[in-house]
């Protein structure tokens, strides 16, 4: 079976990659735009047939081009969110989306894309509902359009599309193979760099009602994200829209200590008041370029995750730090 990963250079695309190849798949087209030529890197060690670029693909995709093809994984996005020019946030992530899931409902093609949890933005509760969809930017706008049109062509219960459509709403993911991201990278993998090269970690301080590094995220580590879209791939039966996080929120305090006590290897292990207290973690203020578009609080609801059948137990953010920092050591 052929398979397309779009954004296959991207972070979570080239985990994609990497994850059917551990499931011995090969014939796998890589879509992407290697403009910022240094992603190369992401998929050098991957097993792919055909890299095709992002900018012809869609067109010749929609035409039939590369034959029969089981699935795609829509990983490709502009994911900003600092990103101010909408007409080409709206473009990237809505327009050639409509016109993708166009072409895999003709051709038999089943739909696995990424959306996000910036769709709920300053709503308080993370449940997959028009209600609580309230983006604070045009890139969870643009992510939001896009469910929002397969609930209309898809029905609500999605069960009026042909072949498998599902979509994920992914909370703050960290991981391996994000270093092009730049300050788009997780926060792991820039308190990482920080103490590399100061021995301390810098988070936010007082903003939102939350007291310093207190702001609380879902922090979902890339290898549960890869291992509930290959579960998808594997129940092609079930459609919608799915969070994906843990379903656990964590303040930012807890991933800087894990990556304090992974680096410092402190002994006992320090919570983030004592490595604080150490001078190994700092608090800044909060950016004025951020006020009014950051959300201080996420934990995606899994209720609609379970009900479909996926039961994946998922790494908190102790295990999943340390198990990345532990890559980026054996990188660098």
């Amino acid at each position: 079976m052929r398979f397309v990963v779009t954004g296959a250079a991207g972070f979570v695309g080239s985990n994609i990659v990497k994850g059917l190849n551990a499931r011995g798949v090969n014939d796998i087209i890589a879509v992407d735009d290697l403009t910022q030529g240094d992603k190369f890197r992401n998929i050098a060690d991957l097993r792919i047939a055909d890299y095709v670029d992002a900018g012809v693909f869609y067109d010749r995709f929609a035409k039939g081009h590369y034959g029969p093809v089981e699935a795609v994984f829509h990983e490709g996005a502009c994911s900003d969110t600092m990103e101010s020019d909408g007409k080409y946030m709206m473009h990237n992530n809505y327009t050639l989306s409509c016109e993708l899931y166009a072409a895999c409902q003709g051709h038999g093609t089943r739909l696995l894309y990424a959306s996000s949890a910036a769709t709920y933005g300053g709503s308080a509760t993370f449940r997959e509902s028009p209600e609580f969809e309230r983006p604070l930017n045009v890139y969870g706008y643009s992510k939001l359009l896009f469910d929002q049109r397969m609930r209309l062509e898809c029905g609500a219960r999605f069960d009026r599309n042909r072949h498998q459509v599902a979509g994920f709403r992914y909370f703050n993911v960290y991981g391996p193979r994000e270093q092009h991201k730049g300050r788009m990278a997780s926060v792991a993998f820039h308190q990482f760099n920080q103490f590399r090269a100061d021995g301390k970690v810098r988070l936010f301080g007082d903003y939102g009602g939350y007291g310093p590094g207190e702001q609380k995220r879902d922090f979902v580590f890339v290898d549960d994200v890869v291992a509930v879209n290959l579960w998808f791939l594997d129940h092609p039966g079930t459609s919608g829209i799915f969070n994906l996080g843990t379903g656990r929120a964590q303040p930012f305090n807890d991933v800087a200590a894990a990556v304090v006590n992974a680096l410092a290897r402190p002994q006992p292990p320090l919570d983030a008041a004592a490595a604080a207290a150490r001078g190994l973690i700092e608090y800044v203020p909060f950016p004025d370029a951020l006020r009014g578009k950051y959300q201080c609080y996420t934990e995606a609801d899994l209720t609609a995750l379970r009900a479909a059948g996926c039961d994946h137990a998922f790494a908190d953010v102790q295990t999943g730090v340390s198990r990345y920092t532990a890559a980026l050591s054996a990188a660098s």
